[in-house]
């Protein structure tokens, strides 16, 4: 760390600004956006052939990275389109059992969450299960009445309705002391998933501590908020300020910038680059291109 710290201090003061954050699991370098720079969010691409995509309204409510919360509902067309049974899907819950039949989930995340237990098993961690999933408003609405404002959220308000979040328990014991919850406390960043209400962010998400609830973001995203520890209100802010974040990992460079939305909005794409669109749920999109 002492060799990091000299680095850092001469490249200040030699005048290069960019953030250097230790390695937690592969090296990666965070480099925000020059506020300086007026020009560069629009040129970031110019010495590339780009392509334009057009933005619409609605983009701002579809994706992975909608902040939800009780301020900010899910939209009917936000929910993932591909929710499917569990229980009817046997190719998808291996490794982990149900703790119920009708637990339904957004099909791609739930194959995520099938590779990320596989690892977890590698690490001799395998007593995973899945106590919930999506919900629907109804389910939702009926829960809120039942449990309260203390407990539960109303109906669009809760990751639940959305179908990227999931309650992840253990066979052995409750998740504030299993294996299962430490393990993905440390880990699931790595496959794209995050700990949606961390136990220092109450304050911030206004949950308490859930060491179950986890919710899917993808990489870089869940790298990001976890070198950082930022919860989702915070990583969304931070690129707002930033409006520009490049992050490199083991060679693969990765460019998240947010865009406010604005009427007729375009953005420009590289060519031969991969890349993904989400909206915020509030104000904007978030567009992710990497090599």
């Amino acid at each position: 760390m002492k060799k990091w710290g000299i680095l850092l201090f001469l490249l200040v003061c030699l005048g290069i600004s960019y953030v250097y954050i230790a390695p937690i699991f592969q090296e990666v370098e965070i480099q925000p956006y020059n506020q300086n720079n007026k020009g560069a969010l629009d040129d970031e691409w110019s010495s590339e052939s780009t392509q334009q995509k057009n933005i619409n309204e609605d983009q701002i409510n579809h994706g992975n990275l909608l902040l939800v919360n009780r301020d900010y509902p899910v939209e009917q067309e936000s929910i993932k389109a591909d929710i499917v049974n569990l229980f009817t899907h046997k190719e998808l819950t291996q490794g982990y059992v149900l703790l119920e039949s009708d637990i339904y989930l957004s099909e791609d995340v739930a194959r995520k969450f099938s590779k990320m237990v596989d690892a977890a098993e590698k690490d001799g961690v395998s007593r995973f299960l899945i106590s919930s999933g999506f919900r629907n408003f109804e389910e939702q609405r009926e829960l809120y009445q039942d449990m309260g404002a203390d407990y539960a959220l109303p109906a669009g308000h809760s990751e639940h309705n959305l179908g990227l979040a999931l309650d992840v328990g253990s066979t052995e014991t409750s998740m504030y002391e299993a294996s299962e919850g430490e393990w993905i406390k440390e880990n699931a960043w790595k496959h794209g998933f995050i700990l949606r209400y961390p136990e220092d962010k109450v304050a911030v998400t206004g949950i308490e501590y859930e060491p179950w609830h986890i919710r899917y973001v993808g990489l870089p995203h869940s790298l990001i908020m976890k070198e950082e520890n930022f919860a989702l209100e915070e990583y969304l802010d931070y690129l707002k300020d930033k409006r520009k974040v490049s992050v490199e990992v083991d060679g693969k460079n990765y460019t998240v910038s947010y865009y406010p939305f604005s009427e007729n909005m375009k953005i420009d794409i590289p060519e031969n680059h991969e890349y993904e669109i989400s909206g915020n749920n509030t104000d904007g999109v978030i567009a992710t291109v990497y090599e």
